[in-house]
């Protein structure tokens, strides 16, 4: 007998009702109802993350990053947004910029002058040394971590990138909101990081029930003074 708790009983008891199933048809259906399990198809929605600083004022560019805790597994990691991290009008664009473990990024040079871009990050150390305008560098990403960016001739310049192992990772927009996308319903550690946060690394670890029609999270963060100074030039 099928359970009621079985992914395809609903199925299997409608073919039966109307007389359109097989024995081979059912064991096909039974085979991939055992090969999916009910541990990996539970309902996902979308967590819409919040952060906001003591002020009220909204947080850009703060990483939300969720693990879940009762899912069997979780898909490759791919983002909408390009892994390439620009230089542009003397400074690194995007400011933050999120790749899954393993990514090449890319570091095209936009401006007139020429850059010498390096990391001393524990998670990636390298080195792109002298390039010019729409010359191009690539450097792959292979430790999950933050990797702080600087340019060895102009100091004002900063940036960041963010290696993660998770596809639920997104970056806050204007309105210092990020929206994960596809979340699987239950308990999930949630992270949020911001290089300008005033906490231990950066980050803070929030302990959140997602259920399956999704949820909005506000999170309220201490700030430090802004890191990204504004360039005495353009390129």
């Amino acid at each position: 007998m099928i359970d009621a708790a079985f992914p395809f009983g609903a199925v299997y008891r409608a073919f039966i009702a109307g007389g359109e199933i097989g024995t081979m048809r059912f064991w096909l259906v039974l085979a991939l109802a055992a090969t999916i399990g009910p541990a990996n198809v539970a309902l996902a929605g979308n967590l819409v993350v919040e952060v906001r600083d003591a002020a009220g004022r909204p947080v850009i560019d703060a990483v939300a990053t969720l693990k879940p805790l009762d899912a069997a597994s979780a898909p490759p990691a791919r983002f909408a947004w390009p892994a390439a991290m620009a230089q542009h009008d003397i400074r690194f664009d995007p400011y933050v910029l999120i790749v899954p473990v393993g990514a090449e990024v890319r570091f095209p040079n936009r401006d007139r002058v020429r850059h010498h871009v390096y990391s001393f990050s524990p998670a990636k150390t390298f080195q792109l040394k002298l390039y010019g305008q729409d010359e191009t560098r690539s450097v792959v990403f292979d430790r999950v971590g933050v990797v702080p960016l600087g340019c060895n001739i102009h100091d004002q310049m900063i940036g960041f990138v963010d290696v993660v192992d998770t596809p639920w990772a997104a970056k806050t927009d204007v309105s210092g909101e990020a929206v994960l996308q596809g979340v699987p319903a239950g308990r999930a550690q949630l992270t949020l990081w911001h290089p300008e946060m005033k906490a231990p690394r950066n980050q803070q670890i929030l302990a959140v029930v997602v259920p399956a029609a999704g949820a909005h999270q506000a999170v309220t963060v201490v700030m430090g003074p802004p890191l990204r100074r504004t360039p005495h030039t353009a390129g």
